[in-house]
């Protein structure tokens, strides 16, 4: 007599979808997407998982940063088999993966979540660092900006306009798959601590490379080397060969992401970059 029964590992219901909360320093890493024969964080984490799991996994990103990006809070899942529950992974993936990646949660989702489908935004925040001395605990996170002073009002003022929908092909780099280049911003900000410069873009999604060149555009505008309506035009009127300059992969961190469904606290997703806050007198971290 044949036994048609299933075991767990084979049961549909066995499988559960979970979701990751991500933290990665970008520093050593060929951005997130794994690529042949390149260190990248989306290898090192499916690898960890598939030796746990005994069979091959693929990790879905909520975005792909490039390479030397940092992701504060990046957002991921897979499908897994068996009998860990989800808010376990974590820890199992952590004891498993190298020092300069951290599985901040880990948590079971509807089957039809997707990191990437169901997110409603994303948020990047780039940092600049102004102070003419080097600090070697500013700079793996920062774009040392020293050669001219940079005003961040001029920077706030070039950013308001990009509020709302709009064709951004002035800042698409080229190799992407995307078939169009419209983008919703939904906030763009700039705001100053010291000598250090903060430039955070939320938008509901971002084109190959856009924050890159933003930012490299917007440090001409901040030094006064181009106009404000000179920058307008040239996103405006999509002049894709002024925009010459990708600011540096340092500076750039993915903060956070949007979901109008979301199993994690605000606590392990939300603000998780600290920010340096300097002084002539004084180097803190402040949230």
């Amino acid at each position: 007599m044949t036994d048609n029964r299933k075991s767990p590992i084979e049961n549909p219901q066995s499988i559960q979808r979970v979701a990751l909360v991500i933290q990665y320093l970008g520093t050593n890493f060929h951005g997130w997407q794994r690529q042949p024969n390149q260190r990248t964080v989306q290898e090192e984490i499916e690898t960890a998982i598939s030796t746990v799991l005994e069979r091959p996994v693929t990790l879905h990103a909520a975005g792909r940063t490039d390479a030397g990006v940092h992701a504060a809070a990046q957002v991921a899942h897979f499908d897994a088999h068996g009998p860990i529950p989800a808010h376990r992974w974590a820890s199992v993936l952590n004891s498993r993966l190298a020092k300069d990646i951290l599985i901040r949660a880990s948590a079971k989702v509807e089957p039809t979540w997707h990191a990437r489908f169901s997110a409603s935004w994303r948020r990047y925040r780039y940092t600049l660092y102004t102070d003419p001395t080097p600090n070697l605990f500013v700079r793996p996170f920062a774009w040392h900006c020293y050669h001219a002073p940079v005003d961040e009002s001029l920077i706030q003022t070039a950013l308001t306009p990009l509020i709302g929908r709009h064709h951004l092909a002035a800042f698409h780099r080229a190799g992407s798959a995307r078939p169009h280049s419209w983008v919703d911003v939904q906030a763009a900000e700039c705001q100053r601590s010291g000598p250090l410069i903060y430039i955070e873009v939320q938008a509901s999604g971002f084109l190959y490379g856009m924050m890159r060149l933003l930012v490299g555009l917007l440090v001409q505008v901040g030094r006064g080397e181009r106009p404000i309506d000179n920058f307008t035009d040239i996103w405006v009127n999509e002049r894709r060969e002024m925009v010459k300059y990708a600011a540096p992969a340092q500076g750039l961190c993915l903060l956070r992401v949007g979901y109008s469904e979301f199993p994690f606290p605000p606590e392990v997703w939300y603000d998780t970059q600290p920010k340096l806050v300097m002084s002539h007198e004084s180097l803190v971290i402040s949230h």
